[in-house]
């Protein structure tokens, strides 16, 4: 299968392993149609979800899909694993082909992003995006006046040399906090408490974006995301 960022008359000629004098009188007779418009150039690039027609037979109608799923702990946000439960394994056949956009460890849970759309997911995961993030998190101390400013000044990690970006920790309890997080390192919420020896007790994914995972949604539930976040 070509790419997604393939030019038409070559999606066509390795669909149907037809020369590249065999596309050009498709093109040129008007037998080609991108999203149902005519199109004779050849040139043109098609992108990941558009839809191709030659001589009235569809080459390619690939439809974005943007899911959410309440991950329950003991399932790994992964496509496949020999050991545990994956999100995937939680999904039906249909949606066999999506992949994650934004993980989370084995014993979190909450709220799974996944899709088809790469570009999309791209845009949820990488860190210049500074997409937040929303936790419920249960410590096993006290949290104190400390750790809220530790966190909105950031915190060091040695192994990687660097500081945190700044985040946001609210107190809900003596201990329990929403902790919105701005980037998604390796156990990034464990780290940071761990800075100041309060060991986490659970992590619980409310918020992406815009995007909430509904109280009403389930643990293994998942539902179709109808309005993915607009970057």
């Amino acid at each position: 299968m070509a790419s997604y960022a393939a030019r038409l008359d070559k999606f066509i000629s390795q669909e149907l392993g037809y020369k590249k004098s065999q596309v050009q009188l498709l093109l040129a007779r008007g037998l080609v149609n991108v999203d149902d418009v005519v199109c004779r150039n050849g040139e043109q690039r098609i992108g990941q979800f558009s839809k191709v027609q030659v001589e009235g037979r569809v080459l390619r109608h690939h439809k974005p899909v943007y899911l959410m799923l309440h991950k329950p702990a003991g399932v790994v946000s992964a496509t496949t694993d020999a050991e545990h439960t994956t999100v995937l394994d939680l999904l039906p056949q249909q949606y066999q082909g999506l992949h994650i956009a934004g993980r989370l460890d084995l014993n979190s849970t909450g709220l799974v992003l996944l899709t088809n759309d790469g570009q999309w997911s791209r845009k949820i995961t990488q860190p210049s995006t500074k997409l937040p993030k929303h936790y419920e998190v249960t410590l096993a101390n006290a949290i104190t006046p400390q750790q809220v400013e530790g966190f909105e000044q950031g915190i060091y990690f040695a192994f990687e040399d660097l500081t945190t970006a700044p985040a946001q920790l609210i107190v809900t309890g003596l201990t329990t906090a929403t902790v919105i997080l701005h980037e998604g390192r390796y156990h990034q919420i464990k780290r940071m408490f761990g800075h100041f020896r309060n060991p986490v007790l659970s992590i619980h994914r409310t918020q992406i974006g815009h995007i909430k995972l509904p109280q009403s949604l389930a643990a293994k539930e998942h539902l179709v995301v109808s309005d993915p976040m607009d970057f």
